[in-house]
């Protein structure tokens, strides 16, 4: 899945590259940065869901809990 993260990064003052690490090291939760597919892919971010459901709600719980953070 592609997500539009433009918004966060532009809160962040990071690129989709360094978000990405970013929410690897905060989160601990594993995020391809768009540019990984080209330039057109700043400001998303890929998402796989490749796993256990158990797994992507914990992921999708770590995500919500980082952008809160980062939006408040």
């Amino acid at each position: 899945m592609f997500t539009n993260v433009k918004h966060c990064c532009a809160a962040c003052d990071l690129d989709c590259y360094d978000l990405a690490f970013d929410i690897l090291e905060k989160a601990h939760v594993a995020v391809t940065p768009g540019t990984d597919f080209g330039p057109g892919g700043e400001g998303y971010l890929r998402l796989s869901y490749a796993n256990s459901y158990e797994r992507l709600v914990e992921g999708l719980n770590r995500l919500d809990h980082y952008f809160a953070q980062i939006n408040s």
